[in-house]
């Protein structure tokens, strides 16, 4: 039995500087404000204030954060000031910019002005049994995505993505991410900050079919900070202490979700005799998925391989291509991306 420590970093990280470096900490965030432009998100009663107008003051505010806490970590924004991005296009500029980390910020709204509270979402099927969160969170889901017909270039049959068809959901949760584990652990991160702030009702984590996440390839996050047609969150979204506050507690869960990162991850794992592991020379691989169930040798979803599966937590990682050799593995990856895209390079070492 081996100690040894599992270095996670996203398929876009720049491969060669990182295997050069042995550097694989968090190094860009992407911070995506909602809506924006022509896009006003959800809007107040009284029709005088936008959450495209909250969601990048509190983007900005973040940033500020994140820049003077950690000075080493590249911050980037998906708009900075009043104008439309697409959906689509949010999520190609993280994984342009080679993102660790995607965090896409909201404000809530619903026909009673008596819903309130945050909640974070990543992408993915309910983790609860006979319970379907598509349909829990239906307007939600629906009005986030419509934004997608905002954008001229849409093509609905080009895209295979249509906001008002079913099938097009399912479809998108059937889409198992590498980074799951990762985004549910940073949604968790982020919940507990938020509890005990200015918005005080907590509506928990959820996994949603929200398109600007499934555009993503890296761990990504949506958080939803109140509702604007709450009177009591609205009134303190307007105050600027307030939203200082919320950028304050998204910075917390941050810096713990860096942390993490940045350290490693010791397990008790034994590798099979066709890849060890030693004190001196480190392993790489390709993890294809993780999984909170172990599935079997001949499972379709393996297509024929024969993969290191590890347990993490709750999940098992399944990992493919192991080979001492960096260069090798990164060979190898655009092949397996065709049919794995979520594919990532993991580092595997003794400790």
């Amino acid at each position: 039995m081996k100690r040894i420590a599992v270095l996670l970093f996203s398929l876009f990280l720049l491969l060669p500087r990182a295997f050069a470096s042995n550097d694989l900490s968090l190094k860009t965030v992407v911070l995506d404000p909602g809506h924006g432009g022509k896009d006003p998100g959800a809007v107040s009663k009284d029709g005088k204030t936008f959450e495209k107008t909250f969601t990048l003051d509190i983007a900005l505010r973040l940033e500020k954060l994140i820049k003077q806490a950690h000075p080493e970590v590249t911050v980037i924004l998906t708009r900075r000031d009043d104008r439309f991005i697409s959906l689509d296009e949010r999520a190609q500029i993280a994984n342009r910019n080679d993102a660790d980390l995607f965090i896409s910020i909201h404000i809530n709204s619903a026909y009673s002005p008596k819903s309130s509270g945050f909640s974070t979402h990543v992408l993915g099927q309910s983790s609860q049994k006979n319970r379907d969160l598509y349909k829990a969170n239906l307007e939600l889901v629906k009005r986030e995505n419509s934004v997608v017909l905002l954008d001229e270039s849409y093509n609905a049959q080009q895209s295979s993505f249509d906001p008002d068809d079913p099938s097009s959901y399912i479809f998108m949760t059937m889409m198992q991410s590498a980074h799951l584990e990762q985004s549910i652990e940073f949604a968790q991160q982020i919940n507990s900050r938020l509890k005990g702030g200015p918005i005080s009702v907590n509506r928990g984590v959820s996994q949603d079919p929200f398109y600007v996440l499934w555009k993503t390839t890296m761990p990504a996050v949506l958080v939803e900070l109140g509702f604007i047609s709450n009177p009591e969150d609205l009134a303190k979204l307007k105050k600027g202490a307030e939203r200082e506050e919320l950028a304050k507690r998204l910075l917390n869960a941050f810096e713990e979700y860096k942390k993490a990162y940045d350290g490693s991850v010791s397990i008790d794992a034994k590798l099979d005799s066709k890849a060890q592991v030693s004190d001196n020379k480190p392993l790489y691989g390709i993890q294809i998925f993780s999984l909170k169930s172990l599935l079997p040798d001949n499972d379709s979803r393996i297509l024929g391989y024969k993969p290191y599966v590890k347990k993490s937590g709750k999940y098992y990682k399944y990992v493919i291509s192991l080979s001492d050799s960096p260069e090798d593995v990164k060979k190898n990856l655009p092949e397996i991306k065709k049919k794995y895209p979520d594919a990532f390079l993991v580092k595997i070492e003794a400790e």
